[in-house]
């Protein structure tokens, strides 16, 4: 198992570099590392423990909040965050002095090395409801090693070289989520496209020329309004496709045109928040509200759900993307840790994590509210005329607090061991494997902002970013 666990993970690593090279093989250079897969591209795990005293590197105070995650390119980490407005959670100031930047951070000294700032596009979402929960700054950057791409929903793409010079910038839209949600969903790379999906922005993914910022393509589709996810790439065969998770469907795309190529029914959820990993050559995905969870097999034309899913099952999320390795797929939602078998989808474990935190009820979705989504309207599919589908009703809402919404980030994995942040701060590193074994739970003492930002893991590293700090995590020899 664990000789057929280095071979997939050598996999991953080669695919990455043919993709966007001249990226460095340890590199997590997009949200969730090597095609959003959430596991570290080397065998080289961060420590079990830490603290403020402990295995900490550096510590850094940010101009603001934000909920993307850190990437790390080389000797440079980058992250985005907002000022001027609403900082600390308030909705305070005036929404005209919001500001968002890009940060290049130094990976060894943890000094800022740049800091772009970039004015709004107004009129923008006010800082209030469930917007609150996502705020200005949620899209996770992206880099090819040469450049670094940030995505800033309303306010549109930047490209900029390692240095800070802007290279480029274009626009994607300005529409509001109906639901008040906010928008979060992360550029990705393909050969010499950036791939940008303003599924709140324009209901449109869109792909940009990498090095000239031309549209390429963009293609339209009334499901991308309720997705949230990021996509990624799958082979197949002598192709590539791009997959990204809608309501009720999983769909399969032409990265070169954003054609449609085929779609299954999934997850019986009228919001996709979460994204799908692709391990073994095989697209999983696990999602929320009613619950679901589906393993598909990629290619085929058109529908494709009697032929190419291998299994569905009944299992509950919230936010956070799964990880999937060494044949078990595992994921954490309300302070629940989750484990299923990646070729049958029976579940492994289900065990309620040992933190500080609180207010998650029984099931591990403590934030939802009743209700369930039912049949109705339709989807139109992108690339080509409208086909049944599912729409209708918003059925349920949120409750609960800030206990029940410690799974917002995503776990990742390193050297056999998975690590996730709660939304409080409790920091859990976890054994994989077929049996459930909790190793540690950290916290920084010092920390009073929240973390809802998935961690990046790099050569050793754990990099975690609160509303207010920027740590890296790493031995720390005496």
């Amino acid at each position: 198992m664990e000789l057929r666990a280095a071979v997939v993970r050598a996999a991953l690593i080669a695919i990455l570099c043919v993709a966007v090279s001249p990226v460095m093989a340890s590199d997590w250079a997009r949200f969730r590392g090597p095609n959003g897969s959430g596991i570290s591209p080397d065998d080289k795990a961060p420590p079990t423990t830490w603290s403020d005293t402990e295995n900490l590197r550096w510590k850094l105070e940010l101009p603001g909040p934000g909920l993307s995650s850190p990437i790390v390119v080389g000797d440079r980490v980058f992250v985005t965050c907002w000022s001027g407005y609403a900082v600390g959670g308030r909705n305070s100031g005036q929404l005209e002095d919001l500001k968002r930047h890009l940060i290049c951070v130094d990976r060894k000294s943890g000094q800022v090395m740049w800091n772009k700032t970039i004015d709004p596009v107004l009129p923008e979402e006010p800082f209030r409801g469930m917007f609150a929960e996502n705020g200005y700054a949620s899209h996770t950057p992206v880099s090819d090693g040469e450049r670094v791409y940030a995505f800033f929903g309303k306010s549109g793409v930047r490209a900029y070289d390692l240095e800070g010079k802007e290279l480029w910038k274009a626009s994607v839209g300005t529409a509001d989520d109906p639901r008040g949600w906010g928008t979060a969903s992360s550029p990705v790379l393909y050969k010499n496209l950036l791939i940008v999906p303003a599924t709140i922005e324009s209901q449109a993914l869109i792909a940009f020329d990498k090095l000239t910022g031309e549209q390429v393509w963009r293609q339209d589709a009334d499901g991308f309004s309720s997705t949230w996810g990021t996509p990624v790439l799958v082979d197949v065969d002598d192709r590539q496709e791009l997959v990204i998770g809608v309501p009720y469907e999983i769909w399969g795309l032409n990265p070169d045109n954003g054609k449609l190529r085929w779609y299954c029914e999934a997850m019986d959820t009228d919001s996709y928040c979460s994204s799908v990993v692709v391990a073994d050559g095989v697209i999983y995905g696990v999602e929320g509200r009613s619950g679901g969870s589906v393993a598909v097999r990629p290619g085929g034309t058109d529908d494709v759900t009697k032929t190419h899913v291998k299994w569905t099952g009944r299992d509950r999320n919230r936010i956070g993307t799964p990880v999937v390795d060494d044949g078990l797929m595992y994921w954490i939602s309300g302070g629940i840790a989750n484990c299923v078998d990646a070729t049958t989808g029976e579940s492994v474990y289900r065990e309620r994590l040992a933190t500080g935190g609180s207010g998650a009820s029984s099931d591990g979705d403590s934030e939802r509210g009743g209700g369930q989504a039912r049949p109705g309207g339709r989807a139109n599919a992108p690339g080509g005329a409208g086909r049944p589908g599912f729409g209708g009703g918003f059925g349920g809402g949120f409750g609960g607090g800030r206990g029940g919404g410690q799974d917002y980030s995503s776990a990742v994995a390193a050297g056999g061991k998975l690590y996730f942040v709660t939304r409080g701060g409790d920091m859990v590193v976890l054994q994989m494997g077929r049996e459930f074994k909790q190793l540690a739970t950290n916290r920084f003492a010092s920390e009073s902002g929240e973390f809802s930002a998935t961690p990046a893991v790099s050569d050793g590293e754990l990099f975690v970013r609160s509303t207010t700090h920027l740590y890296c995590v790493g031995e720390k020899s005496e």
